[in-house]
């Protein structure tokens, strides 16, 4: 178990909101990633597309890059409900891959635009209780 403020994350948000008692595990919480090649050649296919992104959205995904979204979740069990969702909104056409990586996976990410490096994305400040 790690505690907020400790190991190479940088946990201050979680400091700055009182939070430093919790013990939290960045092996056990998880990064939900939905990747997808949709076709969008004819209006159908973009409608399709867009809904599909939108629902995306709606469940609290964040647009990483384009076509690559990931959500943060407290385990890997609470992923389970969403790979559901997101397999029941499928298009019927195009390819999606979903992924699920622990918070220390996601913190070792390098993160480049241009050739400038950036730090990776912390972990949303919301706590999800459910």
């Amino acid at each position: 178990m790690v505690a907020p403020g400790s190991g190479s994350r940088n946990w201050g948000a979680w400091n700055e909101l009182g939070i430093t008692g919790v013990a939290l595990s960045r092996y056990r919480i998880v990064w939900l990633f939905v990747m997808f090649d949709l076709p969008v050649e004819t209006k159908d296919q973009r409608r399709e597309y867009t809904q599909f992104r939108n629902r995306l959205l709606k469940r609290g995904f964040t647009m990483l890059q384009y076509s690559v979204y990931a959500k943060h979740l407290p385990t890997e069990d609470a992923a389970e409900p969403l790979k559901a969702h997101v397999h029941a909104a499928l298009p019927p056409m195009g390819q999606v891959r979903v992924l699920a990586v622990t918070d220390h996976q996601f913190s070792k990410m390098e993160v480049y635009f241009g050739r400038k490096r950036r730090p990776v994305e912390d972990p949303p400040l919301q706590i999800s209780l459910f």
